[in-house]
């Protein structure tokens, strides 16, 4: 059966191209073979013989292992060629002189234009001015679309982008990889484009439904809570009712509370949560928001201190208005989940060697499963034993929180022990050229 295999694996190599020098060299050898029995004697016959012979192997050989390499070339190409024609996502490849190599079937559906336009050809930003291929032409130079959100960091691979076009209205996700040789030398550049236009279609519906529904529910809760607080003023009210209007006003307050937050998430999602910035004394700022939750901890038995720079003032660019949120949703779960008797610490420094700020909020509460704390910033995520100690809660605040700091040109993140507390912080650039020219959609698809 080996045999069988082998002879048929020769048959094919055997009709290779790299074989020809071999099937040249054969009726050469039989040739000198036929002259060197007749003009030489039997010994030098032999020899000569021989040594073609034994330069024929080699060639064979030699032919052999360089025609199995190169189908093995040609069947690993086709299997990606395969590959490439049959993925969703589009894939275009080209040259460092921007000369388009590969343009798969995908790319051809998304922009409209077909393969044999485009292979082999260098493309130019003049392209953006031609109709048929402006769209095209954005998304190989990102930097000429309407809309580009970079989501990677300048000058690393693999980069990714996002773009928005008007007409067509079309939204696309391309990350860019670098091709290299062996030797490390440039080959290339290859765009792996992702058309999101229905996900984020369907992301903008859901926002739109939640933005109205929310609407809806706002302007009753409101006129609700404040007929609570009317009734509360009425001196007459016996003191069940109070009571029981009491209830029903921290309820309306909770409620309206989650309201808000859901306006907030779907402005933030959006890309429409409208920020203001200026300058703003950044020391001062943080102790006047400490001063406005001390007597909230003070309700929780909870101690709340203010760990300072050794720097008398800090001039910070932010929106103070939405920087409070963040300050607001950190304060209120680390006096919330903290214990009787427990402390806050909210510390300021200056991160060494970058120009960024960073703020820690740092509690003596429950903390959170070491295995959860990479999720406390997912929407609607709460961790298991927060649930169990209070049942309500959306899981928005630190989402928010999390979307606030992004579009201030900071990062958040918060190191746990269960049962021994947990500390959240975020950066804030010092810097204002490091902030985001343009408020950002942050989406979780």
């Amino acid at each position: 059966m080996d045999l069988k295999r082998l002879w048929g694996d020769l048959k094919v190599y055997a009709a290779l191209p790299e074989m020809r020098p071999f099937w040249i060299f054969a009726p050469l050898v039989l040739v000198i073979a036929v002259i060197d029995v007749v003009y030489l004697s039997g010994f030098w016959a032999a020899v000569s013989i021989g040594l073609f012979v034994i330069l024929g192997v080699l060639i064979f050989f030699t032919n052999l292992r360089l025609a199995r390499s190169n189908l093995q070339i040609k069947v690993e190409r086709n299997q990606m060629q395969s590959i490439i024609k049959t993925l969703d996502n589009g894939i275009i490849a080209y040259d460092p002189e921007f000369r388009v190599l590969v343009f798969n079937p995908a790319a051809e559906s998304i922009f409209g234009v077909q393969a044999s336009e485009v292979t082999g050809k260098a493309f130019t930003p003049d392209k953006a001015q031609e109709t048929r291929y402006r769209v095209l032409a954005q998304t190989i130079f990102p930097s000429l679309a309407p809309l580009a959100l970079t989501r990677s960091r300048a000058g690393e691979y693999p980069q990714v982008v996002d773009l928005s076009f008007d007409e067509p209205q079309l939204d696309l996700r391309v990350t860019t990889t670098k091709i290299i040789d062996q030797a490390g030398k440039l080959l290339g550049f290859m765009k792996i484009v992702q058309d999101r236009s229905r996900e984020l279609g369907l992301l903008r519906s859901k926002s739109e439904f939640i933005t109205v529904a929310a609407h809806q529910l706002r302007t009753p809760l409101t006129a609700v809570d404040w007929a609570f607080e009317n009734s509360l003023k009425d001196p007459a009210l016996p003191q069940g009712a109070k009571e029981a209007i009491e209830l029903g006003k921290k309820a309306s307050v909770k409620l309206l509370r989650t309201v808000n937050d859901l306006l907030d998430v779907s402005k933030i999602e959006e890309g429409r949560f409208g920020y203001q910035f200026e300058n703003v004394e950044f020391i001062g700022y943080v102790e006047k928001i400490l001063g406005e939750v001390t007597l909230i901890a003070k309700e929780y038995g909870v101690n709340v201190y203010y760990d300072k720079p050794q720097e008398p003032s800090i001039a910070m660019y932010v929106d103070p208005s939405k920087l409070s949120l963040v300050f607001s949703n950190l304060l209120d779960n680390a006096i919330k989940y903290n214990v009787k008797g427990g402390s806050v610490t909210v510390k300021v420094e200056r991160m060494k060697d970058k120009p960024y700020l960073v703020v820690s909020v740092k509690d003596t509460g429950v903390g959170v499963p070491p295995e959860q704390v990479l999720n406390l910033f997912k929407k609607f995520f709460r961790a298991e034993n927060i649930m169990k100690l209070e049942t309500e809660g959306t899981g928005l605040g630190l989402y928010i929180a999390k979307n606030i700091v992004m579009r201030h040109g900071g990062q958040i993140w918060a190191e746990s022990v269960l049962n021994r507390g947990t500390t959240v912080s975020f950066s804030l650039p010092t810097d204002p050229k490091l902030i985001p020219p343009k408020e950002i959609v942050y989406e979780e698809l």
